[in-house]
């Protein structure tokens, strides 16, 4: 037999939302259903969509501006051969909210915040660590998904990258983040049906020894509730043998 430091070398969580279970006021404190951890700032809700095959969960904030429900998993150290998450979701009304899919070091498990923001046509970065992913903000002059990145409070080069593909209320769109070991980050998106397409790769943007979460995460831009549907979420990274 060959010889191993362990069989399961790599982290892996992935929810298809098959049995949903319903939370209809969710307080603002971190929770768990299977590996996936939940939050939201003030109480929000998760409930199975019955209507629709394969699992799906909906999830609802509360109704005040800013107010929002993040999902994640991790963390994960992209150093230990490079780690990368991938969802797919659809929201209501995507011209009243933020969504932000990717990772993030800074993710606050009692009041989130969306790791970037894009408000007419300046980006910000949020938090002390380091992020890469989608953003999607509805308070830009760009109704358009974008590639974003960066560290320390400051973006990186090329972000925020514009991408030609806007979001679509109810239409499912799939975005996956990549970051390999050596620092390099690519954000990928499948909008409204089509394929998995290379937004942005960024040149080493973030610090990869720093832990990461997988994010995915709907904030309100105006005083109502926004509702987000997500089909599946994925993350995967490696785990630390030298401890």
């Amino acid at each position: 037999m060959a010889e191993s430091r362990g069989t399961y070398g790599r982290l892996k969580v992935f929810e298809d939302f098959l049995g949903a279970p319903e939370v209809t006021a969710m307080a603002t404190v971190a929770a768990s259903a299977g590996n996936i951890g939940y939050v939201c700032v003030n109480e929000g809700s998760m409930l199975a969509t019955v209507d629709e095959d394969g699992g799906v969960w909906a999830f609802t904030t509360d109704t005040a501006d800013n107010d929002n429900f993040a999902l994640y998993a991790g963390p994960f150290k992209p150093s230990n051969g490079g780690c990368f998450m991938e969802a797919r979701f659809k929201v209501a009304d995507i011209t009243k909210c933020a969504v932000y899919c990717g990772f993030s070091e800074t993710l606050d498990a009692t009041n989130p915040v969306c790791p970037a923001e894009y408000a007419t046509t300046t980006l910000t970065v949020n938090g002390t660590g380091g992020m890469v992913g989608a953003l999607w903000d509805s308070d830009g002059t760009s109704d358009y998904w974008m590639a974003v990145a960066g560290d320390g409070g400051a973006a990186a080069t090329g972000a925020p990258t514009v991408t030609s593909q806007t979001a679509v209320n109810d239409e499912y769109d799939v975005v996956r983040v990549e970051i390999g070991a050596d620092g390099k980050c690519d954000v990928y998106l499948a909008a409204k049906g089509g394929i998995l397409t290379l937004i942005k790769s960024f040149d080493s943007p973030i610090t990869t020894s720093d832990l990461q979460h997988a994010v995915l995460l709907i904030e309100n831009r105006a005083a109502a509730a926004s509702v987000m549907e997500v089909d599946y979420f994925y993350a995967e990274g490696g785990r630390d043998w030298t401890r």
